[in-house]
């Protein structure tokens, strides 16, 4: 999957919006969606409305996906 356009903003957040936490993107469509500590919550609605179910953290520090569907977090050679 090629990098979201603008790997720092959420696409559904007003520019500049001071709300926004981390980003997360959906692996199955790279959506890049704010976090649920976030004030609009997007990765969650864009799971919601879409049925995407995993969404990767875009944060340097955080090397996870989220599954929303199972409310589980994936960590790459986890077992």
């Amino acid at each position: 999957m090629p990098p979201p356009p603008h790997p720092d903003e959420c696409e559904d957040c007003p520019p500049g919006d001071p709300g926004r936490v981390r980003l997360r993107r959906c692996t199955t469509c790279g959506h890049v969606g704010c976090c649920d500590s976030s004030r609009g919550r997007h990765a969650y609605a864009h799971y919601a409305s879409a049925g995407h179910p995993v969404a990767v953290s875009l944060a340097p520090d955080e090397s996870w996906a989220w599954c929303y569907e199972d409310e589980t977090f994936l960590v790459a050679g986890a077992s």
